[in-house]
């Protein structure tokens, strides 16, 4: 795990390498087994000075997440952090030079070390990323980051870094003095065992342990120092709304530590740390955020005996904003892809969309002009179907329409390969449906993209009922050819995402047709962590948009559909009677004026009467919040999503269900099933039949059962 080298010079070189692991983590033996090389560093006369590197393609990705789920105490999750502190203090007090020579990513933990060094080196390569980063999973970082970083850039430098987890590639850290210096890889030892030689018997003791030493740019009660709590305390109130414990305890710990000196500071953080660590937000956010993300991304449900599918070039049929989305997006990733739309002027507008994304890179500094012209090349604007000759995979992402589809699946089958997979963007028409206009089903399947589908990580594979275990295989190998994460599911109206997503909006509108204040509603969703509020995502989406689904939903199930009738009524009455359509429309909900914020339109208070007695904001958001889990368990008992991990990652990434609460399903299963059920009923008393808990959840809690283990 740990191997030390000491040089002739004098030089010791302790190298993590962690050859059982992906990356190199902190845990119990890796600690212990670093603790015994450094203090062998301190102890030896021979010892003048000591690197800190990786013999791994990363420096360290931080502590092992597995740990939490077994120090399930508070005791001993504060033992190891004291630990560690200690370990770290001996480093900065054995009067001995030590430096980071960081060879790859330093993040959590990792960059902790680095920051207990004397001095920070870093390898000049634009992949290394460089950060705390832990506030992203509910967490806080817990080996004197909150302490060692304001102290070393100064407090109004460090708050957004520690409030945003962001991390920086090296010559990025360096200018907001996260690192001393960046040279070429292949020169990082010898520059770290040049500033030992030279430098570093003059700086053994760290500016915080230092007589007199001040703050950078002043501390807690400088004017500078006020200022930046002051402000900052809003701004962290109005993106949290107080759901999320870690960023209000890094600003406390920040805040506390820093009025007192370095040592205490450090016991300041570490209860900070624990209380972090054992609170069900960091649980929920670790088990979604980090490991079935991360299981996803490995395709862990991917079918074993499918060999894996290698793409060169696809067809994406419709250059609209979807479609010049996915073709960018593949291009990006080294694929060929046609663009085909019916007119040449279409597709060539589908391309210079892809090109104005390109360009944008090139102004942020993320990629070269030479590459933007590469990348930009690789999409052939066409009419033809013939074009689509030779692609592996065609998407299609023309109109929700079925005639339209069959259409353009039948010409584009008709010059594909035998084992060309044929995929639909559709968000909402089963794939079974579609997939009868294909002369070869079990190669159809869907991939529901997200908009904007350059910023939306997540694609839904929707699984007909004749799709074949190799074209799922298959097309998850492309979804993370193109660095998106994907969940699997199986053929539904709606699937899972726009199904349950759907239930957020459809409470909305049946609030609003209660009599339920409009700003109540809308900002009862903020606070509970949704992005917007019902009735603004509604406009967003477009009212006539959903007024099209019901009426196609309706015509299609006849007698058996089952809507809901308040919110169904809401939307007939804004779209047949009054026009207001949405956003696109610049009336719905809202009225947005070609200057100025959106408002709430007034005349809502005249279609919807407010109710006399109005319910408290923890009553909306409950109703807004469950409503999804309900639904998401049905899906789970009709075998819709099969996996709760995917059910999860969908909610989060997919229309961006609170993050604090893990998903749609951590909801339910951090809270109990048993707690969950019982408001369930009494929401089903109230409220009506869309909260009647499935029989799932019942079987779940007469047996004892959870979704996730404890």
């Amino acid at each position: 795990m740990i191997d030390y080298e000491l040089g002739a010079d004098g030089i010791a070189v302790i190298a993590w390498n962690m050859a059982d692991r992906a990356m190199n983590v902190l845990n119990d033996e890796s600690v212990a087994r670093f603790a015994a090389a450094v203090e062998t560093a301190i102890k030896d006369a021979a010892v003048k000075g000591v690197i800190v590197t990786s013999k791994r393609r990363d420096f360290l990705a931080g502590a092992d997440l597995t740990r939490l789920g077994r120090d399930v105490d508070a005791a001993g999750l504060t033992a190891f952090t004291m630990r560690f502190h200690a370990l770290l203090r001996s480093m900065e007090k054995s009067g001995k030079p030590f430096c980071a020579a960081l060879n790859g990513t330093a993040l959590g933990g990792g960059y902790e070390i680095a920051l207990a060094c004397h001095h920070r080196i870093a390898a000049d390569d634009p992949r290394i990323q460089i950060g705390l980063p832990e506030v992203t999973i509910g967490l806080l970082p817990g080996g004197g980051g909150t302490q060692r970083l304001p102290r070393l850039i100064g407090i109004r430098n460090a708050l957004p870094l520690l409030l945003e987890g962001k991390k920086l590639e090296p010559q990025k850290a360096r200018a907001a003095g996260l690192v001393d210096e960046v040279v070429p890889k292949d020169q990082l030892i010898a520059a770290a065992r040049r500033w030992l030689l030279t430098e570093g018997k003059a700086n053994t003791v760290q500016p915080w342990d230092r007589k007199g030493f001040r703050i950078p740019d002043g501390g807690v009660h400088s004017p500078k120092g006020q200022e930046t709590f002051v402000a900052g305390n809003a701004l962290l109130h109005a993106r949290t709304y107080g759901n999320y414990p870690a960023p209000r305890h890094i600003a406390s710990c920040v805040y506390e530590g820093l009025i007192t000196d370095f040592d205490t500071g450090l016991k300041i953080e570490s209860r900070y740390f624990v209380h972090c660590a054992l609170s069900a937000e960091a649980r929920n956010m670790i088990r979604t955020l980090f490991f079935s993300i991360g299981e996803a991304n490995k395709l862990a449900t991917r079918p074993k005996q499918v060999p894996e599918q290698s793409y060169r070039r696809i067809g994406v049929l419709g250059a609209g904003m979807m479609g010049a989305g996915i073709a960018y997006v593949s291009a990006l990733a080294g694929l060929d892809v046609v663009l085909l739309d019916t007119g040449m002027a279409e597709a060539e507008k589908g391309k210079d969309a892809a090109g104005r994304l390109l360009q944008r890179r090139v102004e942020q500094g993320r990629m070269a002009p030479a590459q933007r012209d590469e990348v930009l090349a690789r999409i052939l604007p066409t009419t033809r179907f013939e074009d689509l000759s030779g692609a592996e995979l065609v998407i299609e992402a023309v109109f929700e329409d079925r005639a339209i589809k069959a259409e353009v699946t039948r010409k584009a089958e008709a010059v594909l390969a035998e084992s060309a997979l044929f995929a639909s963007n559709t968000s909402t028409l089963p794939i079974t449906g579609l997939a009868e206009a294909s002369a070869r089903p079990q190669n159809f399947i869907g991939l529901h993209f997200f908009s904007p589908v350059d910023r939306m990580p997540l694609v839904e594979i929707i699984r007909g009922r004749l799709t074949s275990d190799a074209s799922l295989a298959r097309a998850m190998d492309y979804v993370r050819r193109i660095g998106k994460t994907p969940i699997t599911v199986n053929d539904s109206r709606g699937f899972y995402t726009s199904r349950v997503f759907g239930t957020y909006v459809s409470e909305g509108l049946t609030l609003l047709a209660e009599g339920v204040a409009p700003a109540l509603i809308d900002n009862a969703g903020r606070l509970a962590g949704m992005p917007v509020g019902p009735l603004a995502l509604a406009d967003e989406v477009s009212i006539e948009l959903m007024h099209k689904v019901r009426n196609q939903t309706r015509a299609d199930l006849g007698k058996d559909y089952r809507g809901n009738a308040k919110s169904d009524a809401v939307i007939e009455l804004m779209v047949e009677k009054l026009g207001r359509i949405g956003r696109k429309a610049g009336k719905g909900f809202y009225d947005y004026p070609a200057t100025g914020p959106k408002r709430l339109w007034p005349g809502l208070a005249q279609h919807f009467k407010p109710a006399g007695a109005q319910p408290d904001v923890a009553e909306v958001k409950q109703r807004l919040l469950y409503v999804q889990s309900v639904e998401t368990a049905r899906c789970l008992e009709e075998k819709v999503v099969l996996d709760p991990r995917d059910a999860d990652v969908g909610a989060i990434l997919g229309w961006g269900f609170p993050a604090y609460l893990g998903g749609t399903v951590s909801q339910m299963h951090s809270l109990g099933i048993d707690r969950f059920l019982a408001a369930c009923d009494r929401l089903a008393q109230r409220c009506g039949d869309r909260f009647a808990a499935p029989k799932l959840l019942r079987e779940m809690a007469a047996t004892g059962k959870s979704f996730y283990a404890a």
